[in-house]
Order: structure tokens, then C-alpha cells, then sequence
């Protein structure tokens, strides 16, 4: 296995994300119903840039411990760019989503400019398709 670059941010969207982070494990522990109304909470904050969600969500990518023993996939790392920019005052919506052949559940934020962690891979012909658009 080779070791890839992880990704950098400036310190104070390292530090947002670090916070966000711990929110969205914390929150992770509950109930979907719970993590869904909280962040419908949201949603009187205006939306955010797509040049901003992008760097708050390469600032999450950067401050995942390498040690966590438990869970880190895009559901966390989604919730997490979703509360990274509601506490920098901007809102982003958090999609849960699906595709078939092979089955497969995913998770995102996006704005109406673009989404950050839908990617596609090799399966262009089979594209995630939202179920959950979140505020």
C-alpha cells in the first residue's frame, strides 16, 4: 500500500474542522432522526460558496486521526463539512444518497454551485442519485 499526501488547510479551517469533526462523531452515536433535525436546524443561515465548501471540506479530510479505531466514511466526513460551515456562518445541504448495481448508500454536502465528496469513480453510468437533501 502506498502512503498518499494528506490533504492541507489553513489553520483556522483546520481548527473549524477539528471541532466539526467531534461534533459529527459525537452526533454519529445517535439516531439518524436526531443527526437530521439537527441539521435542519440550519437553515435559516445563508448558503455558502462552493470555493468555501471545498475548503472546508479538504480541511475535514486533513484532520482525521490516523489512530481513530472506529468509523470515518463519508456520512461523518459529510455531517462534518456540513457543521464546519455552519460555524463559519454559511449553510450547506447534507445529501444521503443511493445507487444500484452493486447497491451502495453515499453521503454529501453540496450548495446549489456544486457538491464536495460525490464522487463517481469508475461507475459514470451508474451516478448516485439523491434520497435525503438536508435543510
Amino acid at each position: 500500500m502506498v502512503p498518499t499526501a494528506r490533504p492541507t488547510a489553513p489553520r483556522r479551517d483546520r481548527l473549524v474542522a477539528g471541532v466539526a469533526l467531534t461534533l459529527s462523531l459525537v452526533m454519529s452515536r445517535c439516531p439518524l432522526r436526531w443527526q437530521i433535525g439537527a441539521v435542519r436546524l440550519l437553515c435559516c443561515l445563508p448558503l455558502a460558496r462552493l470555493a468555501r465548501l471545498e475548503a472546508l471540506y479538504a480541511a475535514v479530510l486533513a484532520v482525521i486521526p490516523s489512530w481513530w479505531p472506529g468509523r470515518i466514511a463519508c456520512m461523518e466526513v459529510s455531517l462534518a463539512t456540513v457543521l464546519a460551515t455552519a460555524l463559519t456562518g454559511r449553510q450547506a445541504r447534507w445529501v444521503l444518497g443511493a445507487r444500484f448495481l452493486p447497491d451502495a448508500a453515499h453521503a454529501w454536502a453540496e450548495v446549489p454551485e456544486g457538491a464536495v465528496g460525490r464522487d463517481i469513480g469508475d461507475a459514470v453510468d451508474r451516478p448516485w442519485m439523491p434520497v435525503l437533501s438536508v435543510p
